[in-house]
């Protein structure tokens, strides 16, 4: 939803290990194999019969953002009739239940009311092209890697508070409504014009028990996860759960810190053969009352990630011990 424009440059430049690994798996039952569906047309120029598109945002592992034009807002005189909309890949949309888990980004999302996670707008089907779409806030800033590529060092502690404060927010505040994210990286986060927005919730789901009708990612038919951000019980076939969700920003966190990802930008299952979690040290811009908290985070057996994203908000919430009573001792 940047309002960066994408061109076919600048993604294929794209680091594979930055990317959402979105595979079908062998087992994935696919159009030929079920009742036929009639096959999908071009992208209109106008979806829904009201949402003009202007141009491409973004990709991801699912589908393509777009920038488009409300036209009913516009013809009411909205000065500002822009939004965001999501569609799903053509090779993607081909499966029987595309939409079906579309709608279920739609149904989580919408549930979140908080100012550090985007606003979705509606969930519509364009039906002469038969394809459905979101409609959501079109947001204008800076990404998050796109933010360390500009800062290879890491941030300065009072920059990475606060950032870290709103997105450990966001999080604590979805998986406290039983919404789980599922592709937590520096790229689905963005420091927008009023403020830090997470989105991109298409590989998420709820927790157990929570909106039981709503169609879920069945990770038997399709694996989806960005490599070096994926916990290593989701890299072996273990459902998506709050504790994933916590590895996943606890490397955005020590990037952020940083510069650089803990595990020298490998998978969690490469990092634990090469032993990497013994060399892991405390980033020299991170506080030290905050490094056993983030150490924890980064666990990679999820047994010994014992701690929420609550838990690492608290932490991170907290000032810099003062040095004035250390000053007034030695002074005495």
């Amino acid at each position: 939803m940047s309002e960066r424009l994408l061109d076919e440059a600048s993604l294929a430049s794209t680091p594979a290990s930055d990317l959402t690994y979105f595979a079908l798996a062998a087992t994935a039952a696919k159009p030929a194999a079920q009742a036929p569906r009639e096959v999908l047309s071009e992208l209109p120029e106008v979806l829904g019969g009201r949402y003009k598109i202007e141009r491409l945002l973004g990709v991801g592992g699912m589908g393509a953002v777009y920038r488009a034009r409300d036209l009913l807002r516009e013809q009411f005189g909205d000065p500002d009739p822009y939004v965001a909309v999501k569609t799903l890949s053509d090779d993607f949309a081909e499966y029987p239940d595309a939409n079906s888990l579309l709608y279920s980004e739609f149904a989580l999302t919408a549930r979140l009311n908080h100012p550090h996670v985007v606003r979705l707008f509606g969930f519509e089907v364009d039906v002469p092209s038969q394809r459905a779409f979101l409609t959501l806030e079109l947001l204008k800033g800076l990404t998050l890697d796109q933010l360390l590529s500009e800062r290879p060092d890491g941030l300065p502690w009072s920059e990475l508070q606060e950032i870290a404060i709103a997105l450990l927010d966001a999080l604590s505040y979805s998986h406290s409504l039983g919404v789980l994210h599922g592709d937590l990286k520096p790229s689905n986060v963005m420091l927008a014009e009023d403020g830090l927005r997470l989105f991109d919730y298409g590989l998420g789901q709820p927790v157990e028990g929570l909106l039981p009708g709503l169609p879920r990612l069945c990770r038997n038919r399709f694996t989806a996860w960005t490599p070096r951000y994926a916990a290593l019980e989701l890299l072996d076939g273990a459902p998506l759960t709050a504790a994933a969700d916590v590895y996943a920003l606890a490397c955005v966190l020590y990037e952020l810190a940083s510069g650089r990802h803990p595990f020298r930008r490998q998978s969690a299952k490469q990092a634990k053969v090469m032993e990497l979690d013994k060399q892991l040290q405390r980033p020299e811009q991170l506080p030290a009352h905050c490094w056993p908290a983030l150490h924890t985070a980064l666990a990679f057996d999820e047994a010994q990630r014992s701690i929420t994203s609550a838990q690492l908000l608290e932490v991170f919430r907290q000032p810099l011990p003062s040095r004035w009573p250390r000053w007034l001792k030695r002074s005495g």
